[in-house]
């Protein structure tokens, strides 16, 4: 189905099709022009919220990926033909405040339908490098029943940032905007989850003629989130440390929601290198709460994390900000990738 037909000439579509977009595994194989599949056409920002799509799309959509696999999100730039895909394709989804240039392209585009992740969630705001707090106090992290006693907070419709969003706006240091505060809430089970429901509902009402599997499709995911949620609780109940150092400032709304601290070598930009007194800073850290592991990424470079690591004697680790799916990551999808993460923080905090 799409909802928007339009007449493309022959020339536009061998362009678009020449652009061999990243798609996964469910999609079609073929690089096929978002507008000119048959389907629900759905073009996706990047991988988390092109998982999505798909989980709750099922068969009845199309999607396409504008972040390539093995792409660092952070840094794509939307070309001239991406930008005509994007005004081919019934949906966009995407995270405002990630990725600058999807947020421009989706802004100026006529689709009907922009689903903005942020707005069906709260953000927050996580990732400085301000100082080490002595007490790990609400700064950092909190209990782990954070959310029972905020719980209806977060579940807001697609709306709420128009409320509250310009209390937590703000740009950090390294000139990002991070429009409503640290765009990483796929990391959090529970927020993504809410993401799933508002994404659901968004199409229910582009494609009503399939709302009741987009409906089926939704529950089904959001259910998995929560046993995912769970085992995430569980897995780090009992634990020797809080505290997990990483090089990039993305698991914050994972370190709020089960209780820990993160201690980033840089901030919400993962390509920022960090100051000395930082660095200085991280050491005394690890030594005094018996930090044992430097975490560092699949799509960035692991040259900071050794450094930092063969200066404390630590060793280093993979955790996962599941940005994208390559042949490196530790699992096929989400899921599997996500508890891969928890084994590997299991380890770290010496979780028993």
């Amino acid at each position: 189905m799409n909802v928007r037909r339009r007449h493309i000439s022959a020339v536009a579509l061998t362009a678009v099709a020449a652009l061999g977009f990243g798609t996964l595994t469910a999609c079609s194989s073929d690089s096929a022009a978002a507008g000119d599949t048959g389907s629900f056409d759905v073009v996706a920002s990047f991988y988390p919220m092109a998982f999505l799509a798909e989980r709750i799309g099922g068969e009845h959509v199309h999607v396409t990926s504008l972040t390539q696999p093995g792409q660092e999100p952070h840094d794509l730039e939307i070309s001239a033909r991406q930008t005509a895909q994007l005004e081919e394709a019934d949906a966009a989804l995407y995270l405002k405040g990630l990725q600058p240039s999807v947020d421009e392209a989706i802004g100026q585009s006529p689709i009907a339908t922009k689903i903005d992740a942020a707005e069906l969630t709260t953000l927050e705001e996580h990732g400085t490098e301000a100082g080490h707090d002595e007490e790990h106090g609400d700064e950092h992290g909190t209990e782990a029943g954070h959310d029972e006693e905020h719980g209806d907070e977060h579940g807001t419709e697609a709306g709420h940032d128009e409320e509250h969003g310009d209390e937590h706006a703000h740009e950090d240091e390294h000139g990002h905007d991070h429009e409503g505060g640290d765009p990483h809430i796929w990391l959090d089970p529970v927020r993504y989850a809410e993401v799933a429901e508002g994404v659901g509902k968004a199409f229910q009402k582009a494609d009503p003629d399939h709302a009741a599997d987009y409906r089926k499709n939704t529950a089904a995911l959001v259910k998995d989130l929560k046993t995912l949620d769970e085992k995430f609780r569980t897995g780090l109940a009992n634990r020797t440390t809080d505290v997990f150092v990483t090089t990039h400032a993305a698991f914050g709304y994972l370190a709020e929601r089960y209780g820990l601290t993160e201690e980033a070598i840089s901030g919400l930009d993962p390509d920022t290198e960090p100051s000395g007194a930082r660095v200085k800073e991280l050491q005394k850290i690890a030594k005094e709460d018996g930090v044992t592991t430097v975490f560092y990424e699949t799509l960035v470079s692991d040259k900071t994390a050794k450094t930092l690591a063969g200066d404390t004697g630590l060793r280093t680790d993979v955790l996962d900000p599941v940005e994208g799916i390559t042949d490196h990551s530790r699992g096929e999808d989400y899921f599997q990738v996500m508890e891969a993460n928890l084994t590997a923080l299991r380890t770290a905090l010496g979780a028993r």
